[in-house]
């Protein structure tokens, strides 16, 4: 075979690993953007959820502490049913 065809050969070599070369980093690239991207909606699926705990935690202890406060006034009206009750011995 003359010269020029392996210089041909060999530049079509490079040209193809070249090629492959610049296609991995360019799917690599996608698939780091396409994963910070996943990343940062859990992050604000992840606020989001932690946003609605923390307000449901904010409601049950209101709650809690009203229900605290009606079983002490309940208490109260117990006691008072007690002493004033005649037939209580």
């Amino acid at each position: 075979m003359s010269t020029w065809i392996w210089i041909v050969i060999a530049v079509a070599a490079v040209v193809v690993v070249s090629a492959v070369v610049l296609g991995g980093r360019r799917a690599r690239q996608r698939r780091v953007v396409q994963q910070r991207e996943k990343a940062q909606e859990l992050r604000q699926e992840a606020e989001q959820r932690h946003r609605r705990a923390k307000e449901r935690e904010s409601l049950a202890q209101e709650l809690a502490d009203r229900a605290k406060a009606e079983r002490k006034e309940a208490d109260k009206a117990a006691a008072q049913a007690a002493r004033v009750d005649p037939d209580r011995d």
